[in-house]
C-alpha cells in the first residue's frame, strides 16, 4: 500500500505541474500580455545579413518587440519578408520608416522603426490580414557591403580614366624633374618674394655711427651768439637710415645688415652740432627756442653720401653749405666734398670710409663757419 500511495503522489504532482503549465499558457494568451502584441510584415529589397528570429525591434530607439519569422519571397528572390511582433501601443503608421541598424560592439542587427505623421491613422489589421510595411531601399546593407560598393565605384572611375591619369603622372614627373634642375633659380625667386613681402627670417642690422672731429685747425676766430644748425635737406634717396651703394654692376643698392643710428639728415645734424661743441663753442643748437631767432643759421644740403664702385670703390660724401643771417639773408656758400678709398664692401669697412669722409668735411664746415661769420 505504501508503494502504491507513493506512485499516486508522484502522479498527482506531475498532473499538477502540467495543469500549472497549461494555466500559465492560458494566462499569457488571455491576460498576460501576448494579446497586446500586433503582428506586422516588413518587405526588404535586399539582404538582411545577421538578422535572426528573436532579434529586437526598436521604435525610435525604444524596444517594442522581436522578430518572429524570416521568409524569402518566391515571387521576387531579391526580397526578404520579415514578420515582427510588437507592442500594440507602438504608433505604427503608413509612413513609418523601416530599416536595419547595427548596434553594440559586435554590430548586432535590429529592426528599426522610425517616426510617422501624427495626422495619419494607425495601421490596423483588417479581416485577419497582417499589415505590410516596405523598408527603405538598401536598408539591410551593412558597412562592409557599402565599403565594397564604394570601392567598386572608385575602381570603375580609375579604369575609365586610366589614360588621363597616366598622362597626369607623367606630367608631374616631368615637372618635378624640371624643378630639380632649376633649384637655384627657384631659391632665388623665393628669396626675392620674401624680401618684397617682408617675409622670411629678418636678420638683425648692425648700427654704425659718424665720427666727430676732436681737433679742428684753421680757426682764426671763435663764434659768438647762437648758431642754428638746421636739419639738412636732401633727396628722398638719402632720407633713410640705410648705407647706400651706387654701382653699375652690383644689384644691391644698400649694404645688408647695416644702418645709421637715425635717418641720415638727423644723424648729420646731430654730429655737426657736436663738432662745433668740440671747439668749445656751446651756442650751436639743432632747434631755436620758440619765439626766438638765432644769430646765424647753417644750412646743409646732402648731395651725396654713399659707397661708389666706379671707377674704384670709395666712400663719397658731398655736402653743400650756406650761412644765413637772422633775417634769412645768405652770407656765404660753399661745396664740401671728400672721398675715402676702400678695398671691400664689407659693412664695417664701408661704414668707416663714409665716417672718415664725413669727419673730414665736418672739420672744414666748422672752420669755414667760424671764419666766415
Amino acid at each position: 500500500m505504501e508503494i502504491r500511495a507513493r506512485y499516486m503522489l508522484i502522479g498527482l504532482f506531475t498532473l499538477g505541474v502540467i495543469a500549472a503549465g497549461l494555466l500559465f499558457i492560458y494566462w499569457l494568451n488571455a491576460t498576460g500580455g501576448l494579446d497586446k502584441r500586433a503582428t506586422y510584415r516588413i518587405r526588404y529589397d535586399g539582404p538582411v545579413s545577421g538578422l535572426l528570429k528573436g532579434s529586437a525591434v526598436l521604435f525610435n530607439g525604444v524596444r517594442v518587440g522581436e522578430v518572429t519569422r524570416l521568409q524569402l519571397d518566391a515571387a521576387n528572390p531579391r526580397d526578404v519578408m520579415v514578420t515582427v511582433a510588437i507592442d500594440k501601443t507602438a504608433p505604427v503608421r503608413n509612413d513609418t520608416v523601416a530599416s536595419i541598424e547595427f548596434q553594440g560592439l559586435t554590430g548586432a542587427p535590429v529592426v528599426s522603426l522610425v517616426g510617422g505623421t501624427a495626422s495619419l491613422p494607425l495601421i490596423a489589421s483588417s479581416d485577419g490580414t497582417v499589415p505590410l510595411l516596405t523598408a527603405e531601399k538598401k536598408a539591410g546593407q551593412g558597412m562592409t557591403q557599402a565599403a565594397r560598393d564604394a570601392l567598386r565605384h572608385i575602381d570603375a572611375v580609375v579604369t575609365e580614366n586610366a589614360e588621363p591619369l597616366k598622362n597626369l603622372i607623367a606630367n608631374i614627373d616631368k615637372f618635378s624633374g624640371a624643378l630639380a634642375r632649376n633649384t637655384d633659380r627657384v631659391d632665388g625667386i623665393l628669396t626675392g618674394v620674401e624680401r618684397m613681402t617682408g617675409g622670411g627670417q629678418k636678420s638683425i642690422s648692425r648700427t654704425y655711427d659718424l665720427a666727430v672731429p676732436r681737433k679742428i685747425g684753421g680757426i682764426t676766430k671763435m663764434l659768438t651768439g647762437q648758431l642754428l644748425v638746421a636739419e639738412p635737406t636732401t633727396l628722398s634717396l638719402f632720407d633713410s637710415d640705410k648705407i647706400l651703394i651706387r654701382s653699375r654692376t652690383n644689384d644691391k643698392p644698400v649694404l645688408e645688415n647695416a644702418q645709421w643710428p637715425d635717418l641720415l639728415p638727423k644723424t648729420i645734424q646731430a654730429r655737426l652740432v657736436q663738432s662745433f661743441e668740440s671747439t668749445g663753442f656751446t651756442g650751436a643748437i639743432g632747434r631755436a627756442p620758440e619765439g626766438t631767432k638765432a644769430d646765424l643759421q647753417l644750412l646743409i644740403d646732402i648731395r651725396s653720401f654713399q659707397i661708389v664702385t666706379d671707377p674704384a670703390i670709395a666712400g663719397e660724401v658731398e655736402l653743400a653749405g650756406k650761412i644765413a643771417g637772422p633775417d634769412g639773408q645768405i652770407l656765404a656758400t660753399r661745396l664740401f666734398r671728400a672721398t675715402v678709398p676702400l678695398t671691400t664692401l664689407d659693412s664695417p669697412v664701408a661704414a668707416k670710409a663714409l665716417s672718415d669722409a664725413f669727419e673730414q668735411i665736418a672739420a672744414e664746415i666748422v672752420a669755414w663757419t667760424c671764419n666766415g661769420a
